[in-house]
């Protein structure tokens, strides 16, 4: 069974931007927290992800390519609007950080994850990380669908 372990920031400052980004488009074809399924076309390449319940920093994830023009047929499916961004990915301290540029109605909203072997795991903060958002769910993507960022002091 595939864990994932991640923990989630947002971002202050633009030092984070090293990298030449990737342009996501996703939707959700079920955004029960039970079972979350996701439709992600990245670049080039497509995938369908399977997540279960959060618990703590953890949760069963399931991740498998699909050809692009399966994805899109698939995201005209998708229940509610599109989440739309750039992904910046960022090395610090030997870590991964994958540095998310809301676009649309997300649009103001930087958030960065970095996947850990463990719960446990101690980790560097880069500079540019501000407060830990790891079990506010406003921020899940799938939330994000549906109560869109700009929305929220309305």
């Amino acid at each position: 069974m595939a864990i994932e372990i991640e923990r989630k920031f947002l971002v202050t400052g633009t030092d984070w931007r090293t990298a030449e980004p990737l342009r996501i488009a996703q939707g959700y074809l079920n955004r029960d927290k039970q079972c979350t399924v996701r439709v992600r076309i990245a670049g080039a390449q497509a995938f369908l992800t399977v997540k279960g319940v959060s618990t703590g920093a953890s949760r069963v994830e399931f991740e498998y390519g699909i050809p692009v023009p399966d994805a899109e047929s698939l995201l005209g499916l998708c229940d509610g609007p599109l989440i739309e961004k750039w992904r910046h990915r960022v090395t610090h301290a030997g870590l991964l950080w994958e540095v998310d540029e809301f676009l649309g109605e997300n649009a103001g909203l930087v958030v960065a994850e970095v996947e850990l072997s463990s719960e446990a795991q101690v980790i560097a903060l880069p500079a540019w990380v501000g407060a830990e958002v790891t079990h506010d769910s406003r921020y899940f993507n799938s939330n994000l669908a549906s109560q869109p960022y700009r929305r929220w002091g309305a």
